[in-house]
């Protein structure tokens, strides 16, 4: 695995390194002397992206960064992120951040739909109660770790403004209401969650580790060991959402049921809610 881990790390520097140019999977494994196919199974395993869907993510970051600190006209920008027309970015730019880049430019407020992956070499391979066991309350030493997961899990959605969310995370500290999950001196897995409500607020675990029964141990410890109710909510993508990177269907594997349409921060979403019994049940089955 780790040697796995170490080709991966090279595609991704290789595709950081010519972010402005037209790149594919043909491409990226030339670059790393590697079987196309070998490649797309170690790097979709790893990271749970394709390379052409890390690589249309990573640019249209890299262009909404344009769209904000720059002058450069949109098709100049849509050009350098690989598009062949305007028209081509456009629609994808307004599927994946829900706003056309005009718009966007408007605005004027930089967020990333995803920034550089930084995987972890060594990652323990642990069974999700041992993970389970080892999810702790943050504490103020852990924000700057906490923080470092923020960027590669939020997805663009919704916009967050880290001033604020620094203060929300204080919060939540204090109150004990938030968990972090580490594999050495990394944060893997975080969670802003309300015992009263019931809400996770904020989730996120580290790509590298998405196959690992994470989440699960973050719902169970959350709906078995602080919720005061019998549910546990969390609001995620919509059906369809081109940004969506999986979360609906985790959520759904979790055995969460879909329940109303939102719109938080401007952006659509949807709440879904896990029921105590169920998850026993399932548990039972």
């Amino acid at each position: 695995m780790p040697g796995n881990i170490k080709n991966v790390m090279a595609a991704i520097d290789y595709i950081e390194s010519h972010l402005y140019e037209k790149l594919d999977l043909e491409t990226v494994a030339g670059a790393v002397h590697y079987s196309k196919y070998h490649l797309h199974r170690m790097f979709t395993g790893t990271v749970g992206l394709t390379i052409q869907t890390y690589v249309q993510r990573r640019q249209l970051t890299e262009a909404a960064k344009l769209l904000v600190l720059s002058d450069r006209p949109i098709l100049e920008i849509a050009l350098s992120a690989g598009y062949e027309s305007q028209q081509s970015f456009t629609d994808i730019f307004k599927a994946m951040y829900k706003k056309s880049p005009n718009q966007y430019r408007a605005e004027g407020e930089f967020y990333p739909l995803q920034l550089r992956y930084v995987l972890n070499e060594n990652p323990a391979n642990l069974e999700e109660k041992e993970w389970q066991d080892k999810i702790a309350f943050a504490t103020q030493g852990d924000i700057p770790k906490w923080m470092e997961l923020v960027p590669l899990v939020i997805d663009g959605f919704p916009h967050l403004e880290e001033k604020q969310y620094l203060e929300q995370l204080q919060e939540y500290i204090k109150n004990k209401r938030a968990l972090i999950l580490k594999d050495a001196d990394t944060a893997i897995g975080i969670m802003a969650f309300h015992e009263v409500t019931g809400s996770i607020d904020f989730f996120g675990v580290h790509p590298q580790y998405r196959k690992s029964g994470i989440e699960k141990a973050f719902c169970e410890k959350a709906l078995y060991e602080l919720a005061c109710s019998a549910q546990i909510s969390v609001t995620t993508f919509r059906e369809g959402d081109k940004a969506d990177t999986g979360y609906r269907e985790v959520w759904g594997s979790l055995g969460f049921a879909e329940a109303e349409l939102l719109i938080e921060y401007g952006y659509p979403t949807q709440r879904f809610i896990l029921h105590r019994e169920k998850s026993e049940g399932k548990e039972n089955e």
